[in-house]
């Protein structure tokens, strides 16, 4: 167990490191030489010199090595090492090979670089590398890493070259790159506004050179929005990304040399769905932005993490929504954080922002400190707006250029650069669990005041009993009976008059107005109005609380629903309405009642689709009905049968009566573009009838589609319903498309998260279907991401859907083991909230494959 509070500064710091590496078939050696090693994993010593000099007093254990009496002054060490990459002894960290494509690449985050070298491996260690790389020239003709490109050549063996890479800025060794093998780039040059000449290479195998073309377009706009809004320029003459077919981890940040798994870097109008195209965009741009905020200024620990994670998650965020619909993307931000992480701040598992332990580093890669660390990050924005965000931000790289960093050297740059001590700030990353804030309201037309109160209070998570009251922004609007935004200017502050922060939207005529919640409970009075509003609360989200108000009556959602100003608060009303609607359908289902439809949300939802203006990304989100998984997390008890019956019983009654809408909305949105806007919740209505006509629909979609959105939301309608058509479209969709890799682990994706009942079968036939691969972690996160998404058949009440995955750890673990545990822990993270017999059923079939794993891990809790 490591703690925060034992953290002390390192004793030896470097100044630079130098690697000489060798790629040869076999056993690959290493020299580095660098002031103090430390830590190292499954290497062979060759070697340890001190300035030119054999080492005497050297321990060395399974784990580190020591030089017992290091010299006082500064001084040269030399090691020499060998390591095993092609016998694959590091769960593909450090430096690995992959034979199925034949090279060489490297994962170091977090702790890899210990599996090449020995090394201080920890990020407040910072170097500056200069790495020489020697190798055959016919088998890995692309020699790469971190920094400039200083010297390459041929050796005097004709069958082998070399390439030497500088890189002048001091960084920790997790940034550290190594990719050889065979590659061609997409070539491109960026100047940046000082004028210094950018080349931009992406490496991919040859055939994949073409679908590079948009990630290069995306690149090259991180690089310009960098510069306009954050002033921040690239620092070095080349960048360099690569696209690995297996690499295990998604994307790594490395200066200068992004490494990405080929699934989220390569887009083509057959192999990419719109949000694949989204997310490429989120990707692309999240990785350039480390350049600053991960790598010029990195963290001091990994407790940290969430100062380079979290700050550059939002900066993506401000990107994409720069790029396009900012609501929509402050909905999309939302509805994850409330899946993901509301999800583990409920459970056993919450932790803080900024853990105060951990057991492992990956622990720490979890949904609080990347998704609530971002919304953490947006709260300075929100609480300083964006000029006084900003000046904090040039403030903190200013003050930490070159450096590792804290989250409290962040918080100071805020406040120094704004005068604003931010008071109990701080607590948003120390204090786990999502914070409930309960807000109640009274009108006074004799005084003309609207009275708002609100009351905070976080629950207890594990080790924080006590929680203490946060800064909470909350932004509010008041409407009209004519739903139009009331001016507010005045208001008082527990009786004492003050002048709020007031946004004015001239496109949207919002006027919102910032209340600071600091205390356990504050009234707020609002003077000046007229008539009675409707109160439309923590507009844009405006901080990632779960908000309670018992007095806001059915119809006012309804009437925040038809008209609200901000786009995210008349989301949120018609996702309230239909999280309360289904609800209370499932508690009479269980009662055995029978079930009906509310009228005035079948007009709502016709309504919305009526309305042409509307952005379709926006209606596509608002007629999305809550998931299980979001519906599971309000009920004391889960009950995954009945919450999805009743989900499906809905949307086949809103399907019915909407028929012809929704029929229209397909048409309409029929394109020969390689990608529409998305709308593909029209599809999966309709699906829901099962009739000939919107089967007959789902067919012609299928056959004439001219991107691979508009196939796969045809396949996926008519994958929803069973029997021998749908076996039979599906398997004419494989022999089409199983030359396309990212198409296949579409396909498996798509099949393992159907919800038709006993899918479990289905994907257990998959794992023998010729397409999968146990070896290939692409498409084992395929089949698992579609069935973990399940929780209808995750969670079969029969066991079945716990019992594949005690099967499937067995025979997939020796693989991918960091991979699936993470995967299935997040899987597993909320199974306190189902009932006992499941729980019941769980623990013994995992007991019984003898997974311990599993034992010591997910049911502590």
């Amino acid at each position: 167990m490591k703690f925060l509070s034992d953290y002390r500064a390192p004793d030896y710091t470097f100044d630079s490191v130098s690697l000489s590496i060798t790629a040869p078939q076999f056993p690959t050696r290493f020299l580095q030489l660098v002031p103090l090693v430390l830590d190292g994993s499954n290497l062979k010593l060759v070697y340890v010199k001190i300035n030119g000099l054999e080492a005497q007093d050297v321990e060395l254990t399974s784990s580190n090595l020591t030089l017992l009496a290091p010299p006082k002054n500064p001084f040269k060490l030399e090691i020499g090492t060998e390591i095993y990459p092609l016998q694959k002894l590091n769960n593909d960290e450090g430096l690995y090979y992959s034979s199925s494509n034949g090279y060489f690449v490297t994962q170091c985050e977090s702790a890899g670089f210990s599996k090449i070298t020995f090394y201080q491996d920890r990020p407040d260690v910072l170097a500056k590398f200069t790495v020489r790389i020697e190798a055959s020239k016919d088998k890995f003709p692309v020699l790469l890493s971190n920094g400039n490109l200083v010297e390459s050549g041929q050796l005097d063996n004709n069958d082998k070259h070399y390439s030497v890479w500088s890189d002048p800025f001091p960084k920790p060794c997790y940034l550290f790159a190594l990719v050889a093998g065979k590659f061609e780039a997409r070539q491109e040059k960026f100047t940046t506004r000082s004028g210094q000449l950018v080349k931009l290479n992406i490496w991919s195998p040859s055939e994949d050179v073409a679908k590079t073309e948009f990630a290069m377009a995306v690149l090259k706009s991180a690089m310009k929005w960098d510069e306009d809004v954050y002033g921040l320029e690239y620092d070095l003459d080349n960048f360099n990304v690569v696209s690995v077919p297996d690499a295990f981890m998604g994307a790594m940040e490395n200066k200068s040399l992004n490494i990405f798994n080929a699934k989220f870097l390569l887009v083509s109008q057959w192999t990419s769905t719109d949000a694949d195209i989204q997310f490429l965009m989120g990707i692309v741009a999240h990785e350039f932005f480390h350049n600053w905020t991960g790598n010029r200024v990195t963290c001091r620990d990994w407790f940290q993490i969430s100062l380079k994670e979290g700050l550059t998650d939002f900066r993506e965020l401000e990107f994409l929504s720069d790029m396009g619909c900012r609501s929509v993307r402050t909905i999309a931000a939302a509805s994850s954080l409330r899946k993901r992480q509301f999800q583990e701040d409920s459970g056993p598992f919450a932790h803080p922002v900024r853990p105060a332990s951990y057991v492992e580093v990956d622990n720490l890669y979890t949904a609080t400190v990347y998704e609530k660390g971002a919304q953490v990050i947006g709260l300075y924005q929100t609480l300083l707006g964006k000029s006084g965000f900003l000046k904090g931000f040039k403030l903190y790289i200013e003050r930490h250029d070159g450096h590792a960093a804290t989250c409290e050297d962040f918080y100071q740059a805020m406040c120094d650069a704004n005068l604003d001590d931010l008071s109990s700030f701080m607590l948003w990353y120390t204090q786990a669990g999502t914070p409930c804030l309960k807000i109640s309201s009274f009108y006074n037309p004799q005084a003309s005041t609207f009275t708002v109160k609100c009351r905070q209070e976080t629950a207890p998570t594990p080790g924080q009993a006590d929680k203490s009251p946060l800064l909470i922004p909350l932004a509010v609007g008041l409407l009209n009976s004519q739903g139009r935004d009331i001016p507010l200017s005045r208001v008082l502050v527990d009786g004492i008059e003050s002048s709020p922060t007031v946004e004015h939207n001239e496109s949207t005529g919002a006027i919102t107005a910032l209340l600071r919640v600091e205390q356990t409970e504050h009234e707020f009075t609002f003077l000046d109005v007229k008539e009675k509003p409707v109160p439309s609360y923590l507009r844009s989200f405006s901080a990632p609380v779960r908000l309670i108000t018992p007095d806001l009556r059915e119809e006012e959602l309804y009437f925040l629903f038809a008209n609200d100003s901000n786009d995210f608060n008349r989301w949120d009303a018609g996702q309230r309405i239909a999280k309360s609607l289904i609800l209370d359908m499932t508690t009479s289902f269980q009662n055995g009642q029978e079930l009906t439809t509310p009228l005035a949300y079948t007009h709502a939802i016709k309504t919305i689709l009526s309305i042409p203006t509307l952005n379709k990304e926006f209606v596509a989100l608002v007629i999305t009905l809550p998931d299980d998984k979001e519906l599971l997390e309000m009920t004391e008890v889960a009950d995954p049968d009945a919450c999805h019956f009743v989900r499906r019983f809905l949307i086949k009654c809103l399907a019915t009566e909407l028929k012809q809408d929704f029929m229209r909305v397909v048409k309409e949105n029929r394109s020969s573009e390689p990608a529409f806007e998305f709308n593909p919740e029209s599809k999966d209505y309709l699906a829901s009838l099962n009739d000939k006509e919107t089967l007959e629909l789902a067919c012609e979609e299928l056959d004439n589609a001219t991107n691979l959105t508009d196939l796969l939301g045809a396949l996926s309608a008519i994958s929803q319903n069973p029997g021998q058509e749908r076996e039979k479209i599906l398997a004419s969709f494989y022999e089409k498309w199983k030359h396309e890799r990212l198409v296949v682990n579409k396909w498996i994706h798509l099949q393992t998260s159907a919800d038709t009942p006993n899918n479990v079968e289905l994907v257990r036939q998959l794992l023998h279907h010729p397409c999968f691969d146990p070896r290939d972690v692409t498409k084992v996160s395929a089949l698992l991401g579609g069935f973990f998404s399940c929780i209808f058949n995750f969670h079969a009440k029969d066991g079945s859907g716990y019992e594949f995955m005690a099967d499937f750890v067995i025979e997939v673990g020796k693989f991918h083991p960091k991979a699936l545990s993470l995967s299935l822990s997040s899987a597993l993270a909320n199974l306190w909230r189902f009932d006992a017999k499941r729980q019941t059923l769980a623990k013994m079939l995992f007991a019984q494959k003898s997974w311990k794993f599993a034992l010591d891990h997910f049911f502590s809790g």
